[in-house]
């Protein structure tokens, strides 16, 4: 170990991050809870190009990844420089065929800085921070945005709208530190990746490829039911290893802002209730390694999950029935101004989430199968939020849903899929993905003669196939198709009266691009 000083080094590269936006890659970030050797720093341009040998300065490490490509789609919309997810999937506001530059295809595009160094004998400080950035446009990752930019415009001059727990938060992957112990596991405390994430990036045969998988390109599966609880921020994070069995918990405490609203028939900003944040969530992991055998449980509970609607509704102004001069927990009129601005803002429904997954893969030969389940369980939740409450990235909502459930909703979630080794530098890999909602509105009213709504029973399939070739152990180039689609419910774009329908219900997509890591 090197007796310099390491402040100095530290400072450098955390002004470095501070300056240009370092943007962690989505697969290089965590630290096991027993943790192998480290690859060994790097000690010449050749050495970086040849091996897997790693950026490090007096123990801090740099790495990245770049992946962009291009892509046509049958149903798609003009792009957004804040939306990292590119358009595989079928879209509710999908239009015309397309080409499209197609952004993180394999693997987030960024940039981070991590560190472990040992203290006491076995104890190590760990740290990482990093956080994503748009091949295309050089922007943060930002889903939020994606949505407030579109606001106010007709449905047919949309650009791309989503939902996502990267908000444009300087650090919008993972910002985390804590100690780490070879035989008492690791302890981190930050904004990290939920469970469900980790088991999500282990267990689906796409590896969480936006281009190529249903569950890494939407959160539903990992955040446990909405796409924004895949990151926890103020949260705990234990993983300890004790031979082929491995466990796993998190705790994350309440954050943010819970708004407010009034039981009164009619209220003002001065007179309304706050409501405080308790979006607290809770979750652990059980798994084993047994061989060419892996497998993991996960459980995770979210209370006031949000979940982020487009803005299909058009401005919002006080002739609205979704905006901020309504109380979101029962529709009684404020009276006088809003309670807070509607520019800048998103719409969101509120859940309180239980969900609980099993995924295994197994390896054979030059295969490996991948499979799993999760059931999520959402109702209405415990204690609502209130207009002005915060969302990933501290957006605030001027419109809320606290009551959109008139029964439980349940969602089931099903992936296989395998990946074959062609050779020793290319891999083919085949995925099927599938969602199923129940009929969670009563009374029932999903039929085609009544029209179909999206709590109507629905389903969404998917369907990729691509092949990745390594040139390098750090440049690789690939190549695939995604189908997907929808049905009943799952085909309808919002929840308020019959529903907007899909444009279309089907999306066909095929990619190529190159990445780059160090």
């Amino acid at each position: 170990m090197s007796e310099q000083p390491r402040f100095t080094g530290w400072c450098v590269l955390a002004a470095l991050a501070a300056t240009i936006g370092l943007n962690g890659a989505a697969r290089a970030a965590d630290v096991p809870a027993t943790a192998p050797a480290a690859p060994a720093a790097c000690a010449s341009l050749g050495e970086f190009r040849d091996t897997d040998c790693t950026l490090t300065w007096y123990g801090i490490t740099l790495y990245g990844t770049y992946d962009v490509g291009v892509g046509w789609v049958s149903h798609g919309l003009p792009e957004n420089g804040y939306n990292y997810e590119g358009e595989s999937l079928v879209n509710r506001n999908g239009d015309h065929s397309r080409f499209l530059i197609a952004p993180n295809n394999l693997s987030q595009t960024g940039l981070g800085i991590k560190a472990r160094e040992e203290f006491l004998d076995d104890w190590y400080v760990v740290f990482n921070a990093s956080t994503g950035i748009n091949p295309q446009s050089g922007q943060l990752a930002n889903m939020a945005a994606t949505n407030t930019t579109n606001a106010g415009l007709p449905r047919g001059s949309y650009s791309y709208a989503g939902d996502g727990a990267r908000a444009g938060q300087p650090l919008n992957d993972e910002f985390y530190g804590g100690v780490s112990s070879t035989h008492f596991g690791t302890l981190t405390l930050g904004r990290q990746r939920a469970l469900g994430t980790d088991a999500m990036l282990a267990y689906d045969p796409a590896g969480g490829a936006y281009a190529f998988s249903f569950i890494g390109y939407n959160g539903l599966m990992a955040g446990g039911g909405d796409t924004q609880d895949t990151r926890w921020d103020e949260a705990l994070k234990y993983r300890l290893s004790y031979g082929p069995v491995h466990f796993g918990a998190m705790y994350k405490f309440s954050d943010g802002q819970g708004g407010c609203y009034s039981a009164s028939a009619t209220w003002t900003a001065a007179n309304c209730t706050p409501e405080a944040p308790h979006n607290s969530a809770d979750g652990f992991d059980l798994g084993e390694n047994y061989g060419k055998l892996s497998a993991d449980l996960v459980f995770q509970h979210i209370n006031q999950a949000i979940s982020v609607l487009n803005p299909l509704l058009g401005p919002e102004s006080p002739s609205s029935p979704h905006q901020s001069t309504l109380d979101s927990v029962n529709t009684n009129p404020i009276n006088g101004a809003n309670l807070i601005g509607t520019s800048n803002t998103e719409y969101g429904i509120v859940t309180d989430n239980t969900a609980v997954m099993i995924a295994a893969k197994y390896a054979w030969n030059q295969f490996k199968f991948f499979a799993g389940y999760e059931h999520i369980h959402m109702t209405n939740p415990a204690s609502p939020l209130g207009v002005g409450a915060t969302a990933q990235g501290g957006y605030l909502l001027s419109g809320v849903e606290d009551n959109n459930l008139d029964s439980a909703k349940k969602v089931q979630v099903f992936w296989t899929g395998v990946k074959y080794a062609y050779d020793s530098k290319t891999d083919i890999t085949l995925s099927y993905y599938h969602e199923l909602q129940n009929d969670f509105r009563i009374p029932s009213t999903c039929s085609p003669a009544a029209g179909f709504r999206s709590s109507c029973e629905g389903t969404l399939n998917e369907v990729s196939l691509y092949a990745d070739h390594h040139f390098t152990r750090r440049f690789d180039a690939f190549a695939g198709i995604a189908w997907s689609e929808v049905t009943g419910g799952l085909a309808i774009a919002i929840p308020h009266g019959p529903g907007v329908p899909y444009y279309y219900n089907t999306n066909l997509a095929p990619t190529i691009g190159a990445r780059f890591t160090f």
